[in-house]
């Protein structure tokens, strides 16, 4: 078998075998093919695509390149859960124990954050103690006696997708739902879950801008999953504006807490009800009406938040911190930033609002960044409120007292205030399932 051959099809238009694909994923990966080749059959992927049969294929391989982990013991009822990415997005801190608490088995290999977008790690290492490593063993067993465990993505699991997502970077194919399907699919198939919920997020603060696109891409990765045997849905879910009114590790996990004791409402709620939803009605068989009603009393009974604890105890985390928030590290430095109109707020631009957390310290830019937990934004107005000259829009919080005056300089320059409230837009598109 030849590079060359494989790449003379592709550019021609005409499919790939499994066995092609999974030449190239294996010499890919154990660096027999040069970059220039694997960025040639990028390149022709982005411009010609993929069936659904070549998809699946580069999904397994990449899949198989690396570690997998065998979660059999826990039959159907094992589940998992990916977004693909937001602002203020604590929705596994909340998930996780919803589910866990009726029943599941929740497993997930968690990453950090890059960029606008925040990390599920990031948040869990902001509870003091709390480990983001585990044995194999320890996490099947603390699986099995929780009923959840979240731990940092293990280098080896998936690699091909480490490798070809670094080359799509700087070849601008990352913009390719094939190849953006066999990224996400490839880590939750060998993360090994039975059931896999995604929640596709559209919007500014989003990858996936307009709700074609997420609802293509959403559709791909729904039939990649069942067709390597997964059972599969996706929720497309509102990031037009953060999810929440805390975007900042510590903050979102003090807003997360408060959502499981049930003292806040709203949109955050609403998105983490119906992922859990969606999670039960795949591992349980539950009818949709029955599950959403079960995960409701989950909640309100305090059984969910009970969960929380045991969860983060059992990974070392100091519960006194779930207990009592006030025990969590506070920035040394905020500032409020005022309205300088009246009205109400019309848009936000999500993506920017990222950005500024990143810049008081709560994100990173590069990889190397160093994370501040306790920086963050916390929101006070949000896209339909109304707005008085004066009034608090958020107050920002940092270690880096230098960087407030230019973060809340970005701040107002993303919030966009208008005379008449904005055209309301839904918090959840569409369910594919």
């Amino acid at each position: 078998m030849r590079m060359y051959d494989i790449l003379h099809k592709k550019r021609d238009g005409l499919p790939l075998s499994d066995e092609e694909i999974a030449w190239f994923v294996a010499g890919y990966t154990a660096g027999d093919i040069p970059d220039y080749q694997a960025s040639a059959l990028l390149m022709a992927i982005f411009l010609r695509g993929m069936t659904e049969a070549e998809t699946a294929a580069l999904t397994m391989a990449m899949a198989r390149s690396g570690d997998t982990v065998d979660l059999s013991a826990f039959g159907e009822r094992s589940v998992d859960k990916h977004s693909t990415g937001g602002v203020g997005d604590k929705t596994t801190l909340i998930v996780a124990p919803i589910v866990a608490a009726c029943g599941g088995k929740v497993t997930k290999m968690s990453g950090r954050g890059l960029g606008h977008t925040g990390g599920t790690v990031d948040k869990l290492e902001a509870i003091p103690g709390y480990m983001t490593t585990l044995a194999p063993a320890a996490f099947l067993r603390q699986v099995q006696e929780v009923g959840v465990a979240v731990i940092g993505q293990s280098g080896n699991l998936a690699p091909a997708d480490k490798k070809l997502y670094a080359l799509r970077d700087v070849t601008a194919t990352v913009d390719s739902i094939p190849l953006i399907t066999a990224s996400i699919m490839s880590k939750k198939l060998a993360a090994g879950s039975k059931n896999i919920v995604l929640d596709v997020k559209v919007g500014s603060g989003a990858f996936m801008k307009t709700p074609a696109d997420a609802r293509a891409l959403a559709a791909e990765m729904v039939k990649i999953g069942k067709a390597c045997g997964r059972n599969t849905a996706a929720l497309i879910t509102d990031m037009d504006t953060p999810l929440g009114n805390a975007v900042g590790n510590i903050l979102e996990v003090k807003e997360a807490i408060a959502v499981l004791r049930g003292e806040c409402d709203g949109a955050l709620r609403e998105v983490c009800e119906a992922l859990a939803t969606e999670m039960l009605v795949l591992f349980s068989g539950m009818t949709p009406a029955d599950a959403k009603k079960r995960v409701r009393e989950t909640v309100d009974s305090g059984a969910a938040f009970a969960k929380l604890r045991e969860w983060i105890k059992a990974q070392g985390g100091d519960v006194r911190c779930i207990d009592d928030p006030a025990r969590f590290a506070c920035a040394p430095y905020s500032m409020a930033v005022k309205s300088t109109a009246d009205g109400f707020v019309t848009a936000m631009n999500a993506e920017e609002i990222g950005a500024v957390a990143s810049v008081l310290g709560a994100g990173r830019v590069v990889k190397t960044d160093t994370i501040d937990p306790t920086a963050g934004i916390q929101l006070s107005k949000k896209t339909g409120d109304r707005v008085t000259v004066g009034e608090t829009l958020c107050t920002l919080y940092t270690g880096k007292r230098e960087t407030l005056a230019p973060a809340a300089a970005r701040y107002a320059a993303a919030i966009a205030v208008g005379d008449a409230p904005p055209e309301t837009k839904p918090l959840i598109y569409d369910i594919v399932r």
